[in-house]
């Protein structure tokens, strides 16, 4: 068995960390691009030139080299201030990143007015371009996309008081929780643990580790309360008065833009899965039983079926991936033995690391790199080869044009999820005895009730904050009964205790890039059992098809992509029903062996 590191590799981008000196030049580099950018931007003179399209070609050069240059730089950064939370510099380092990023989107604001400058049909002739042909569908979208935005000052006004307002809301919060620690008393001595380490104690097979890491776990996040309650408010605040300055009504109008996604796709995706609630229910309840209790708390949901606690070796974890994934297809376990021979891959179990984990790219150097934290669970396994899928879909546009690799958050999550599905099933069917078949399908319903129950009640909460938010500042009373209220509706109230502070100890609800950073989770995964299904029946012969299918994943709406790939509607119940019966046969197989 090989054995492959824990601990990625930064050094191959830039060497020196946060003291890099090669990033600094970096820095440099990518300011003076965007100045070239907007000078040239600058210099428009006529949309109706005969050179307008060479023109518009030689921007799109700029745009593309400058976006590369930032998404390395911001793909550092982030890699910095995950692997070491107590790394002073980085925050002064991603402070640059972000003014940077600002400072293209002004830019990006003038390009935006350059290309609706254009009447409709120079512009239908201007796509008939053979450079410019292929970026029909993301410059129509950019165009179609300014056109219901603000004038160029304005915007660009927001971009820059951004830096100071709302991103730096974000920021502020990574850095609460970066200070967060959670005593915990192991084998009679106590540590203090990050936000990291503590949730993974919610996978311990010992109910009294669970109850006790979560009772400190909600008052930790309660003595922060305050604090992130302002951090959420005026993060909000910034993009309500953003909203309402463009004229829009709807809070889901940007998520929907940005998923490239119809709001009856959305509506239709939910309706399905509230219809199907009670045998998520019912697994909730025969898992009670089994634990021995009369009804789940929230620190129950993850605990595993045995007292015995399953562990993964790393390694064994890597060789069982690989394994799996060549029983799909030869590229994804290509892919996925590059990540681990080149230590792309950061999942040592330390202190001081970020919680949560991520895929990140480095589009000059045409890699990615992996963060986690492993301690060796099943659903570390998961989560690390969930992740990997992300690598792989970035992989899969290789060649591609930059701008035609910006795929959105919901169809991102289907390949992501479609890899964790080839681990779990590989687990569940590769099970020794009864009890372990039934642990791994428990792991694996798990996730299911996370994406179809936890996800649903944070876009529950998210939907009935932000109307609160449009009449004035939200309390943390307030904001813990909104969380207590979705998470008793979105879990059919089948649980005993539940988190009303997951508000603050979640994340992605203080995340700026994207807003409502939840229901593309819960798309991508039921998106992907409906690829999952096809690939099943048609095995390695099916891996190029899947390829094609992500190629286009950042040049046309979902709905379009479901249609040309897979011959469906989203917007109808028919394909949200099949991908939700998918799970539940499997709690019919867990009632089944648990009868």
């Amino acid at each position: 068995m090989a054995t492959y590191s824990d601990v990625w590799n930064l050094e191959v981008f830039f060497n020196g960390g946060s003291d890099s000196a090669e990033f600094a030049e970096h820095l440099i580099k990518t300011a003076e691009l965007i100045e070239s950018f907007q000078t040239k931007l600058n210099n428009w003179k006529s949309a109706n030139s005969p050179k307008v399209s060479q023109y518009i070609y030689d921007l799109i050069a700029n745009f593309e080299q400058t976006a590369k240059k930032l998404r390395q730089a911001g793909a550092f950064v982030g890699c910095l201030q995950a692997q070491n939370t107590d790394d002073k510099k980085v925050s002064s380092l991603k402070s640059k990143v972000t003014s940077l990023s600002a400072a293209f989107q002004t830019a990006l604001s003038t390009f935006d007015d350059l290309l609706i400058s254009i009447d409709d049909n120079s512009w239908l002739k201007l796509l008939e371009d053979s450079a410019l042909n292929e970026l029909s569908f993301v410059l129509t979208e950019r165009r179609e996309r300014a056109q219901d935005k603000l004038s160029k000052e304005e915007e660009a006004l927001i971009n820059t008081l951004g830096i100071d307002g709302y991103h730096s809301w974000g920021q502020l919060y990574d850095l609460i929780v970066g200070k967060i620690k959670i005593p915990f008393i192991e084998n009679g001595e106590e540590k203090q643990l990050s936000v990291g380490q503590a949730f993974n104690k919610f996978s311990s097979p010992d109910r009294d580790v669970r109850k006790s890491i979560f009772e400190k776990w909600e008052n930790a996040w309660s003595e922060q309360a305050d604090y992130l309650t302002k951090t959420l408010n005026h993060l909000s605040g910034f993009r309500l008065s953003v909203y309402e300055k463009r004229g829009w009504q709807d809070v889901l109008k940007e998520p929907l833009t940005i998923s490239r996604m119809k709001k009856e796709t959305l509506e239709a995706m939910w309706k399905v899965i509230s219809e199907n609630k009670q045998p998520l229910i019912n697994y909730l309840n025969r898992k009670a039983e089994l634990l021995g209790i009369e009804k789940l708390s929230w620190f129950d949901l993850d605990a595993p079926l045995s007292k015995v606690e399953t562990k993964i070796s790393y390694q064994e974890g890597a060789e069982f991936m690989l394994n799996n994934f060549s029983q799909f297809g030869d590229k994804l376990a290509s892919f996925a033995r590059r990540a681990f021979e080149d230590e792309w891959i950061e999942g040592e179990d330390r202190p001081g690391k970020a919680p949560g984990g991520f895929c990140t790219f480095f589009p000059e150097s045409n890699q990615s790199r992996i963060f986690m934290t492993y301690s060796g669970t099943p659903s570390n396994v998961s989560t690390l080869a969930h992740e990997l899928g992300h690598g792989f879909h970035t992989f899969a546009m290789k060649g591609l044009h930059h701008l035609n690799r910006n795929y959105a958050m919901n169809v991102a999550e289907t390949a992501s999820t479609f890899a964790e599905m080839i681990v779990s099933d590989a687990s569940v069917k590769n099970a020794k005895t009864d009890e372990e078949k039934l642990a791994l399908l428990d792991d694996k319903i798990q996730r299911t009730v996370a994406l179809l129950m936890n996800i649903h009640a944070r876009f529950l909460f998210e939907t009935r904050f932000y109307e609160e938010r449009k009449h004035g500042s939200v309390s943390t009373e307030t904001l813990n009964e909104l969380m207590l209220a979705a998470q008793k509706e979105a879990y059919g109230d089948a649980l005993e205790e539940y988190h009303p502070l997951f508000w603050a100890s979640k994340l992605h609800f203080f995340i700026t890039g994207v807003p409502f950073y939840n229901f593309p989770y819960t798309f991508g995964y039921l998106f992907s059992l409906g690829i999952y299904s096809l690939a099943l029946k048609e095995g390695k012969d099916y891996e190029e098809k899947y390829i094609a299918l992500l190629r286009d994943t950042a040049q046309m709406t979902v709905e379009d992509l479901a249609k040309k790939h897979l011959d469906v509607d989203l917007t109808q119940k028919d394909f949200w029903e099949r991908a939700v019966q998918l799970c539940i046969d499997d709690i019919d197989e867990f009632l089944d062996l648990t009868k």
